[in-house]
């Protein structure tokens, strides 16, 4: 039996999904957490490789194996079959996405040599936003950087296309009828407006580190706040990455290290974990509010990820007193970015 690995990567984990390549039924899934650093690390990620060999040869013969990357610039937004050219092309966005892509980047290099004989196939996230209007990818810049590159781009398009497909079928309308506000939350966040199947506009943008505010990342904040400190508490560029990126969001606000321990935060109404939640939560709610604007007629909103389709508390506050027609639908539908991968893969190797 051919099957499909599918490697969905992150800095301290990565999870796999195996599927049967024809049909796509679920084989066998499962994941690793990695707490190492330096060489210890890169012996911890060999014997996972080896592992997963193991793993994929006791179920079939390995078609393709599936690499989700986050960032692939205006250069990668197709499924790509992956080539020590590719990866060598790749590696100059891994400052666009710094904590994503070089781990993408890492296992890609493993499962080229793991699984020498299967296509190794990389899957963009941010493919699915590479068609947005203009006026949704252009920045308020001069327009010269524009034209050298510098657009908002949209990320966990992964998640938000298979949703917004899953959506479709709960609400038993063809997807090119279909208007939605998705709302992917997990320690990452964004939310998406999809105009008759085609996104029409995202929070993210030109890095994984805009938009709504995150559990260590910020989100939009005036970018005069950013020139003043680094005037006025002298930060250098890679400290204000490391503060903005690790630091900032959710949890530098409560000072928490988990969604689940803010949550407990909140349940306890200590002061920091109920700001931060405000924050998070009447931040969603205004984007929303603003992507209604956007569309006109919205048939749901549709929430997923960790936290978005995690406990209901996070959804009921961002939804309380939302004024809503009584024909839009509150679904809830847990993301699977791998299955939608293995779709995709599929899908290129027919033709």
């Amino acid at each position: 039996m051919d099957i499909f690995l599918i490697i969905n990567a992150g800095s301290t984990s990565l999870k796999y999904k195996i599927f049967n390549s024809s049909n796509l039924n679920l084989l066998k899934e499962g994941g690793f957490s990695i707490e190492s650093t330096g060489k210890e690390r890169l012996k911890e990620e060999k014997k996972i490789f080896q592992d997963l060999q193991q793993i994929a040869k006791s179920l079939g013969k390995v078609k393709a194996v599936g690499h989700r990357v986050v960032h692939g610039g205006n250069e990668f937004y197709k499924p790509t079959v992956v080539t020590p050219l590719v990866v060598k092309k790749l590696t100059k966005y891994n400052k666009l996405a710094p904590l994503h892509n070089p781990y993408n980047l890492g296992y890609i290099k493993l499962a080229l040599k793991y699984f020498p004989s299967s296509k190794n196939i990389a899957i963009f996230d941010t493919a699915f936003f590479h068609d947005l209007p203009l006026e949704a990818q252009v920045f308020p810049l001069p327009y010269k950087y524009f034209q050298k590159g510098i657009r908002r781009f949209g990320f966990h398009g992964l998640s938000h296309q298979y949703i917004s497909e899953e959506a479709t079928h709960l609400l038993k309308k063809p997807i090119n009828q279909c208007n939605l506000i998705t709302l992917h939350l997990g320690g990452g966040a964004s939310i998406s407006a999809i105009s008759n199947g085609h996104p029409i506009d995202t929070t993210l943008g030109f890095t994984p580190l805009g938009g709504v505010p995150m559990f260590t990342r910020s989100g939009d904040i005036d970018p005069g706040v950013l020139l003043y400190l680094s005037e006025n508490y002298h930060l250098n560029l890679k400290e204000l990455k490391i503060v903005l990126n690790n630091h900032s969001g959710l949890k530098g606000i409560s000072n928490k290290n988990g969604f689940l321990q803010l949550l407990e935060g909140v349940e306890q109404n200590d002061p920091q974990s109920v700001l931060a939640f405000n924050i998070f939560t009447r931040s969603l709610k205004k984007q929303i509010g603003a992507y209604m604007a956007l569309l006109g007629h919205v048939d749901a909103i549709v929430f997923s990820g960790t936290v978005g389709s995690g406990k209901p508390i996070t959804r009921e506050k961002i939804l309380n007193n939302l004024i809503l027609p009584k024909d839009m639908k509150i679904l809830v539908i847990p993301t699977n970015e791998e299955l939608g991968m293995a779709r995709q893969i599929k899908k290129l190797l027919s033709k």
